[in-house]
């Protein structure tokens, strides 16, 4: 059924279609009777997939990554679908358009996308209003990020009020210092601005009565150096976890012709092609820091095989995007009907 789905929807441009199947959904989620039955059509029946990871009770290990919902407007909606987790974003202070459209683009050969959205929200404000606003019963990550205008020099003052204004209204935080979409912003990853970084964000985490886990989001294109980098950075600075990885810039193996690859230009890619890279970045990660760094791995998944190379790597919680666009709304079931939780020491 979804394939068929799918081909319609694929005739659309991706955002267009992305607003009107989220429109669709909401209106499933207003009828009772069509709420319960999507919720017990989509649940995955587990209870042996549930684990606590920082406190925090995830029913089962597979989320929805940030940019699928970046405002925080479909949470419930989402919920019905199955998903463990919902990482919202990413968001900035102040509301911001993004890049112009068009600005997503999908390579149905290579199962893929390339997106140059540019942190498109409405700003953290109407993100925590809704938060507020919403009655929910799921696991919600707030990725945060800098404005377009903001020098790197003054990036500490965006994530911090970010931050602040999230902090009472999601589970935990994820510093999005990873996106090829935003001027420089690749820049927070090397050692001395991300320490300075993240140590600001751990420092105020502290004074909290509730402090809430804090991980960082970073890119595949990291090279070995810049992976131990990280792990002594997480070390130093004692955030709580890595999810890993974002999108690349690297257009290498994909089967979509070069010039229509060259036609759409600059932007982050996602999916299939990611895949492999990224469970060699958690599988670096998992073994250079001693499996001491709980990580999020995202990147490729669309299986449940997908899933548990994931897992089997040293991730200890998964996320999907571009495989659910691909899959469909059942890609978290079928993870979760295939997959085995790996025990750790």
């Amino acid at each position: 059924m979804y394939n068929l789905i799918k081909r319609i929807l694929f005739r659309k441009p991706p955002e267009e279609a992305h607003y009107w199947t989220m429109t669709q959904l909401q209106r499933a989620y207003r009828m009772g009777f069509m709420r319960r039955i999507l919720k017990k059509q989509f649940a995955t029946g587990r209870t042996d997939l549930s684990q606590t990871i920082w406190g925090i009770t995830f029913k089962n290990p597979v989320g929805l990554a940030a940019g699928f919902d970046k405002d925080a407007k479909f949470i419930n909606e989402l919920d019905m679908l199955g998903f463990g987790f919902i990482e919202i974003g990413t968001l900035t202070p102040r509301p911001q358009d993004g890049n112009p459209r068009p600005r997503l683009f999908r390579l149905p050969e290579d199962e893929a996308l390339i997106n140059r959205m540019g942190f498109n929200n409405e700003g953290v404000a109407a993100a925590v209003q809704r938060l507020k606003n919403t009655n929910r019963n799921i696991v919600v990550g707030g990725n945060i990020g800098k404005n377009k205008v903001t020098p790197n020099e003054n990036a500490d003052d965006d994530y911090i009020k970010c931050f602040e204004a999230l902090h009472d209204v999601v589970d935990y935080f994820t510093v999005n210092v990873s996106s090829p979409n935003t001027p420089n912003l690749r820049a927070l990853q090397d050692k001395e601005p991300l320490e300075k970084l993240l140590h600001s964000l751990v420092q105020l985490n502290r004074k909290k009565a509730a402090p809430k886990p804090i991980l960082l989001k970073i890119a595949p294109d990291l090279n070995d150096s810049q992976l131990d980098d990280i792990i002594a950075i997480v070390k130093n600075t004692g955030i709580d976890g890595i999810v890993a990885t974002n999108t690349t810039i690297s257009r290498e193996g994909l089967r979509t012709d070069a010039a229509t690859v060259s036609e759409i230009g600059a932007g982050g890619l996602s999916g299939k092609p990611v895949k492999e890279r990224a469970t060699e970045v958690i599988r670096y990660l998992h073994r250079h820091s001693g499996g001491s760094i709980p990580i999020i791995a995202v990147g490729g998944i669309q299986t449940a095989q997908d899933a548990q190379e994931k897992l089997d790597a040293g991730a200890s919680l998964v996320q999907v995007y571009t495989g659910f666009i691909y899959e469909g709304p059942y890609i978290v079931k079928n993870i979760c009907n295939g997959i085995t939780l790996p025990k750790r020491s």
